[in-house]
């Protein structure tokens, strides 16, 4: 079973597009928006992910030599235009270990079609991350670039910190707490995961913000619970923050690990978990989350594009809870906030197959450090039903 709170952020839309209204907590590991909520009541429905549907005509339409097309290139045009792209083809299908569709029988540009719907269909089945591809035209020649993606299913992966602090006073726990420091050591100082206490974090901001708002309304009969609850953020993330910063946890991650002996199916979860995060610490020793972010192609006229893109911080993150009054109202202020935005950051690789040498990098690294992200939430918020 899932435990996962999810929220549904915008959709899942790579272009700008209008993005949904409302926010609704349910159980879970990584949390996201939803599209519709009726009071406080769970919903596990996700938003429908919006995606223009590839075929071998809007293929070839988006090529970018059509205005040639329809001047009537000349056959030596013509000829040089397929050249060129069943030599990227080629190498396009070498890389992806793909064996292009024999189409060169066939009358252009149909040919050109109908080798483009073959590849992208074929690649789709066999690369989790691929995204798309395109042809492009420069001075010198037509060929594909592709655009790999770990596309994060519109989740705010936020890691609750509380669950963590709770199990230091567990005596049970002790040993399955340190292996989790571990953890979380790792991903505060190697993934740079951002820390919410942070002044530079997003939600450093929208926790001031609470405060700010508690500390200038009216009283209310909730006030003190709501500024108690500010408090424990505020004081348990400084305590937890000084835990992770020692990099002593990272020295002797190993050795907790082996000498780890679990008492039930919570303790070798959580093992589990931190054999998964070792092993990325062992083969990625300087890999951060935000490695692959992408680079905004800002258009140079419009100064508010910038604010127009979720940014990869602001849905990854360390935060106090993920229950109760205050993270339910940093929700909705996360909610309003990205219903502004048009488009999402995730973490993407392009390539260009124009005959110069490929990039060997891939999104294995994010696939394997989402999962974990998403299973360590899962693992706190688990331990705090087992508590209650």
């Amino acid at each position: 079973m899932n435990y996962a709170t999810q929220y549904h952020i915008g959709n899942n839309q790579h272009t700008r597009t209008e993005t949904t209204t409302a926010v609704t907590p349910t159980v879970g590991r990584v949390r996201k928006l939803a599209t519709k909520t009726k009071g406080r009541k769970p919903s596990t429905e996700r938003q429908a992910e919006i995606r223009t549907n590839s075929n071998a005509t809007n293929g070839i339409l988006k090529c970018t030599f059509l205005p040639k097309l329809k001047t009537s290139p000349s056959v030596q045009a013509c000829q040089k235009m397929e050249r060129d792209f069943y030599q990227s083809l080629s190498q396009l299908g070498d890389h992806y270990s793909i064996e292009p569709m024999q189409t060169k029988n066939f009358e252009f540009p149909y040919n050109i079609a109908l080798a483009m719907w073959d590849m992208e269909a074929k690649i789709r089945r066999t690369h989790i991350n691929w995204d798309s591809f395109k042809l492009v035209q420069d001075s010198k020649k037509i060929y594909f670039k592709s655009e790999e993606r770990y596309s994060t299913g519109t989740t705010l992966y936020y890691i609750p910190i509380v669950p963590l602090f709770q199990m230091l006073k567990d005596p049970k726990r002790k040993k399955t707490t340190q292996l989790l420091i571990s953890v979380c050591s790792y991903l505060y100082h190697i993934a740079k995961i951002p820390y919410y206490r942070q002044e530079d974090s997003y939600l450093y901001w929208l926790y001031e913000m609470m405060n700010d708002w508690v500390e200038q309304d009216d009283e209310i009969d909730e006030t003190e619970a709501y500024k108690s609850e500010l408090r424990n953020a505020e004081y348990l993330g400084d305590k937890i923050e000084q835990k992770l910063f020692n990099r002593i946890n990272l020295k002797i991650f190993e050795q907790r690990l082996s000498r780890f002996k679990s008492l039930d199916t919570f303790d070798r979860e959580c093992w589990q978990v931190a054999c998964n995060a070792f092993a990325l610490y062992t083969e990625y020793p300087k890999a951060s989350i935000f490695r692959n972010a992408p680079l905004p192609e800002q258009d140079p006229y419009d100064d508010d594009y910038e604010n127009e893109v979720i940014g990869m911080e602001k849905y990854i993150s360390f935060v106090a809870d993920t229950k109760g009054w205050l993270y339910e109202s940093i929700a909705d202020s996360i909610n309003n906030e990205f219903n502004e935005y048009g488009a999402m950051e995730e973490p993407t690789i392009s390539k260009r197959f124009d005959g110069s040498e490929i990039p060997t990098t891939n999104l294995d690294f994010e696939n394997s450090l989402f999962d974990l992200l998403n299973d360590l939430s899962g693992l706190l918020y688990e331990y705090k039903i087992i508590e209650k």
